[in-house]
């Protein structure tokens, strides 16, 4: 009885469980390096900073601080936006490019900075796909 109830519950949680960043990605013919040029060059077109950057592994993080989103809470900072970029050369000698971006919401908190992950705002979910569109060659 309490295993049927267990499997029950956790089947429940993963019903519900929100899904809060879905990565787009797409397959291109153009060299891996040339596909990441084309990312770096577009987070300053989209105003986004970049925050980190592996050129081994051809990787790029940027984010981009929306100020005009206000909230009833006295703890609430301000809106971040993120994008997650990864280049990769695959087997079939195409380039993968998956982009994927992530909305958080910051707040003030006794410990410092905080930030809460939330769904994807419609803004960084255009953005991706524009970033996609730029540069899939």
């Amino acid at each position: 009885m309490d295993s049927r109830l267990f499997v029950g519950g956790a089947l429940l949680l993963v019903g519900c469980a929100q899904n809060l960043a879905s990565p787009t990605r797409v397959m291109t013919d153009a060299a891996p390096q040339t596909v990441f040029d084309c990312v770096k060059q577009q987070f300053a077109a989209l105003e986004y900073k970049q925050t980190s950057y592996d050129t081994d592994a051809l990787r790029i993080n940027g984010t981009r601080i929306d100020l005009k989103t206000r909230r009833a809470d006295t703890q609430f900072r301000r809106m971040l936006d993120k994008l997650e970029v990864d280049v990769s050369p695959e087997a079939s000698g195409q380039t993968s490019l998956t982009v994927t971006g992530h909305t958080f919401a910051e707040y003030t908190t006794q410990r410092g900075p905080t930030e809460v992950e939330e769904k994807p705002s419609p803004a960084v979910k255009s953005d991706a796909q524009r970033l996609v569109e730029r540069c899939h060659g």
